[in-house]
């Protein structure tokens, strides 16, 4: 058995045919167990009830084969009477009961399957450890990426303010209009609502403290974390579409790059 990242539990068997029935009870024992995952499930069967479907006559095929001697030596025909022909009759081979070939297959998969699958698990558990301490660095950085936008957002009302009376004194060079500045100061104050980033910071703080609760959890958390994931591309776009500050931007740029890298890695968190 093994395992791939998937959204959904993906379930294929391959190698030799199961009977319905059992590959139905494999398919809800691994559902069980497994949440999240493109599972290829390889079996083989060994032995001599290896799924063939058949059992021999015995006591048909000694009949039959001294049938076919006496009709062999009444016609002349010599040489001696072949397993093949035998097995060829009417009798000879039988199917096997249903109820004990299911019941005997169920028996002997169910019982490698539950072996396959603590193999994957702990597998999965072990890759489990790495993954979270790479998810935790990483949503650190992101965290820390918010606080220094929050520093730096703190001084994008004063350079508001300059950019502002900058582009007045570019268009009113002769000076002979001159600007009221409670109305620089009620301009620049629109300008710094509309650039305000505080609740985007505050949901993204929200958002990392959330993605760190639920990966210490003991439950199946993938598609939360998913979730999480989108919503804090969500905060941090919009952080990047309200500021006009460079360094903001660029600290914008580089969280977005974090956040790619947890959103493919949470594709393979169960």
């Amino acid at each position: 058995m093994k395992s791939v990242n998937h959204r959904f539990v993906d379930l294929k068997v391959r190698g030799a045919p199961l009977d319905p029935a059992v590959e139905e009870k494999v398919s809800q024992r691994i559902r069980a167990r497994i949440q999240r995952g493109s599972i290829a499930l390889s079996v083989r069967i060994e032995g001599a009830t290896g799924g063939a479907g058949v059992r021999a006559d015995p006591a048909e095929a000694k009949r039959v084969h001294r049938e076919l001697t006496e009709l062999a030596g009444a016609l002349g025909i010599e040489g001696p009477i072949g397993l093949d022909l035998v097995c060829a009759q009417p009798g000879v081979l039988v199917p096997r009961e249903a109820d004990e070939d299911t019941e005997a297959m169920t028996e002997s998969v169910t019982a490698a399957l539950e072996q396959a699958i603590d193999a994957l698990l702990d597998m999965r558990s072990a890759e489990g450890k790495a993954l979270a301490k790479d998810l935790t660095e990483r949503m650190e950085r992101v965290r820390d990426l918010a606080e220094q936008v929050k520093v730096r957002a703190v001084r994008a009302p004063e350079e508001a303010r300059q950019r502002l009376r900058e582009r007045l004194n570019r268009l009113l060079k002769d000076g002979t209009v001159q600007v009221e500045e409670s109305r620089l100061a009620q301009e620049v104050a629109i300008l710094a609502d509309r650039q305000d980033v505080t609740e985007e910071i505050v949901r993204i703080h929200s958002h990392v403290d959330q993605f760190e609760k639920l990966m210490k959890g003991q439950k199946p958390v993938g598609r939360r974390l998913d979730f999480l994931v989108q919503e804090l591309g969500r905060e941090i776009n919009t952080v990047g579409s309200k500021s006009q500050s460079a360094e903001i931007a660029a600290l914008v740029v580089e969280a977005k790059a974090e956040l790619e890298k947890v959103r493919e890695q949470v594709q393979n968190v169960e």
